[in-house]
This record gives structure tokens, sequence and C-alpha cells, in this order.
């Protein structure tokens, strides 16, 4: 397996053919924001191939600095799942870059099928070298966990890193409004319909 840097074209199509019935809208950014981030240099769409068959695919969003990489987005492709696919491609992941992080739902559904299902998200990377960080965060409404793979033992530093991919992106009233990172114990979780862009 290996991974292939999308074209803006490859990424709408996989966008509108995959990436739409993977993520609940609440947690999907709008195809526009990715493309402006891939403009500022700042987003790498990645395809994970095999033998020429793509099999899954990475969105990963850059620190400014190039040392911290939030892993947004993670797809096996329908048909393709339940085989061991996600577990190659975050060890491929986790050799491109050495500090990875991102974010999972906490389980805090009313839905107790969702919550299992939440947990095994979360098993899933901890089996895979993730870890679950001291801190989380509530983005456009959405409460997560914060996860983190690499040499890194002081989670104040990730969060920093973690908080720079937001802050070099976002302006300073939308990130009070809609990016609450790290979430305070305790702190009320500011509603937002879905991922909103600045105009």
């Amino acid at each position: 397996m290996e991974l292939k840097l999308l074209s803006k074209e490859e990424l709408e199509r996989l966008y509108r053919t995959e990436m739409v019935f993977d993520f609940p809208k609440s947690e999907l950014k709008p195809l526009s924001g990715m493309l402006r981030l891939i403009d500022l240099g700042l987003y790498e769409p990645l395809l994970a191939v095999e033998d020429g068959e793509p099999l899954g695919y990475a969105m990963i969003w850059r620190t400014q600095d190039g040392r911290g990489a939030l892993l947004e987005y993670l797809g096996i492709l329908r048909g393709k799942r339940n085989g061991g696919l996600g577990g190659k491609l975050l060890a491929l992941l986790e050799k491109r870059y050495s500090h990875l992080f991102g974010e999972v739902e906490t389980q805090d559904s009313p839905d107790p099928a969702e919550n299992e299902l939440r947990r095994h998200r979360v098993g899933f990377y901890l089996r895979n070298g993730f870890r679950v960080l001291d801190y989380e965060c509530a983005l456009f409404g959405v409460h997560f966990n914060c996860i983190y793979c690499g040499p890194e033992t002081d989670d104040g530093k990730v969060q920093a890193m973690h908080r720079d991919v937001y802050a070099s992106y976002f302006s300073p009233g939308h990130m009070e409004r809609y990016i609450q990172l790290p979430l305070a114990p305790g702190e009320i979780i500011h509603p937002a319909p879905e991922w909103v862009e600045e105009r």
C-alpha cells in the first residue's frame, strides 16, 4: 500500500462519492474549505492505493511550521472495509508524520448503539499506536476526545500544535465562537449547526 496525493479534481470526486456518506454533516468540512487549505499549502488529501487499486483515504491538515499533522478524516472505501486496511493506512501515516493527532467523538450520545460505535472507533486508534490525550475539545458544537501518535509525552505541547492548526486558519473571533480547544471541565459547548466557514 502507498499514499498518493490527490489533485483538487480527484479530491472533489472522492468527497462527493465517499466522504459525504462516511461522515455526518455536522462533522464534515465543506469541500470549499479543503480546497482553500490546499491553496494555502496546509492540506494534504491522500489516497491509499495498492497495485493501482484505491482502498482508502486520509485528509491531513498541517500546522504552519509543518511539525504537526491533524488527521482530520480517515476512511476505507465502501466494499473494502473490515479487512485490516485501516490499520495499514494508519501505519503509513505514522511513518509519514512525526506528530499525528486527531479527534474522536466522545461517548456521550443518548443512543447506546452510537456510543458502542464510538467506543469501537477509539479502540481502533488505541490498538494502532495512538493514546487519548488529557484534554478534550468541541468543534462547531461537536464534543471530541483528542488522540495522538508520536514521540511527544507532554500533552500540553501536543495541544499547542493542535490549536495552531485551527488558529492559523480562523480569525480570533471565529476561534472564540466555534473552536473550544481545549474544552475546560464543565464548559458549556457552543451550539453550531455544522462546520461554518468565514466569509
